[in-house]
């Protein structure tokens, strides 16, 4: 037997009738991918309200590495909760904030003291990075990549790549934000890394002086950008031009970290220590909480008070946060991501004349869908059939790209073998189906 269950037509009536309600309740602004209800979940497993079961491949857009309700964690959670609540750092000290931060002192890659502030989420976390660099700077000046993705307030959409879905309409942005172009070795194989580094020095000598960049902001592996992976020469070289001009490398963990691509976090692939580490989403397996991590003289540039967040660093979300760090030792899920990416790529590899590439590291997956192999137009029409005939039959997936044509996989780390092969069975008959009709 297997663990998918459809017991109605996807949505149910229940997942309907709440559907109907979140329509008149909440606004259109606030996007929900898959129509359902859910009722309770666990490890990689989501029942619905109408009694479906579905095996999950989004993990919470990588936010639940550690899976769905782990005992370890509702476990420690319930144990703070008969102790307090919410006292806030700010006003009184509680250990778990100690705990966490020092455990992250030593855990993020860097062979140099570092330090660590608490908040709510990877946009504020974002944030507060570019607020700590340009303190500890003086300089005004922010770069980052085409298609990158940081957050939804102003600051992180000005540094975010991408103006479908995220920019548009809302300007305008925060000044002195400046996009290079990032590697896309599928796209643009023609492309050197040399040359794409050589576009940091073309910015130099016509937009802005690297004496008047605080720092560059890069996500070590593009999530929303299409889960694409640069090389480590690309990589060192940015690492080499923020030495080279005083330039605070800072990067964006939120996705990437706690074990996803293989690593604990995804910078150690390249062999590069970022001067300050932004994480957030997998940090406390659900519980809002982010980080940033980075050299201890940068982080105490900003005074007493000129950082500061009332709900950040909560004992719940710290609790937590120590509580995966100890199940990703434990129960070693860096191995076991590894495992799973290797799985789908195998599984996958020749399911459909559709599918441009497969890449990424460890279980951060991206599969390109396209038109024609020749060409590579991107066929998001596609896509989004894929995404609503694998949940009516009981398999969650995301998209992701800068043309909406890839499929997004970030799995649940402790999803079983039998789960992940009975899922991607689901995605294989699915493209194989859309491969006979051979459109949409």
């Amino acid at each position: 037997m297997g663990f998918i269950e459809i017991k109605t037509t996807i949505p149910g009536p229940r997942s309907l009738d709440l559907w109907k309600k979140r329509k008149d309740a909440v606004p259109n602004g606030i996007s929900t991918n898959i129509p359902i209800g859910v009722s309770e979940a666990s490890g990689a497993l989501i029942r619905d309200m109408d009694g479906n079961c579905f095996i999950d491949l989004a993990g919470g857009i990588g936010t639940l590495n550690v899976g769905h309700l782990p005992p370890g964690i509702v476990e420690v959670l319930k144990e703070q909760l008969d102790c307090f609540i919410h006292p806030v750092f700010p006003v009184t000290m509680y250990e778990s904030y100690i705990q966490l931060a020092e455990k992250l002192n030593r855990l993020v890659p860097g062979t140099f003291p570092k330090k660590t502030i608490f908040l709510n989420s990877g946009a504020e976390g974002v944030e507060n990075a570019i607020k700590i660099a340009r303190r500890f700077t003086g300089r005004p000046g922010i770069i980052s990549f085409e298609r990158s993705f940081h957050g939804r307030t102003f600051m992180t959409m000005s540094l975010t790549g991408k103006v479908k879905d995220f920019k548009q309409g809302f300007g305008p942005m925060a000044t002195d934000v400046y996009k290079v172009p990032y590697p896309y070795p599928y796209r643009d194989e023609q492309t050197t890394d040399e040359e794409l580094l050589n576009s940091f020095h073309r910015l130099f000598q016509t937009t802005v002086d690297p004496r008047d960049v605080a720092a560059i902001m890069m996500e070590p592996v593009q999530g929303e950008g299409g889960l694409v992976v640069p090389s480590a020469t690309f990589v060192k070289g940015v690492r080499k031009l923020c030495d080279q001009f005083g330039i605070v490398f800072i990067a964006d963990e939120v996705q990437t970290g706690f074990a996803r691509t293989g690593k604990l976090f995804a910078m150690e692939h390249f062999d590069v220590e970022a001067d300050i580490t932004v994480l957030s989403k997998s940090i406390a397996a659900g519980i809002p909480l982010a980080a940033v991590t980075g050299k201890a003289d940068i982080m105490d540039s900003p005074k007493q008070k000129e950082l500061g967040t009332t709900l950040g660093g909560s004992p719940l979300g710290c609790i937590a946060g120590l509580k995966v760090l100890e199940m990703i030792e434990k129960e070693n899920l860096t191995d076991r991501a590894n495992l799973i990416g290797q799985q789908i790529k195998k599984r996958l590899a020749h399911s459909s004349s559709f599918i441009g590439e497969i890449r990424g590291i460890g279980a951060m997956i991206g599969i390109e869908i396209v038109k024609d192999k020749d060409t590579m137009e991107p066929y998001p029409e596609m896509v989004k059939d894929i995404v609503k005939k694998c949940y009516e039959n009981g398999v969650i997936i995301l998209t992701a790209g800068a043309y909406g044509n890839v499929i997004r996989l970030l799995p649940p780390l402790v999803i079983t073998d039998a789960e992940l092969s009975e899922a991607l069975a689901v995605l294989e008959s699915v493209l194989s189906g859309l491969e006979k009709e051979g459109n949409c």
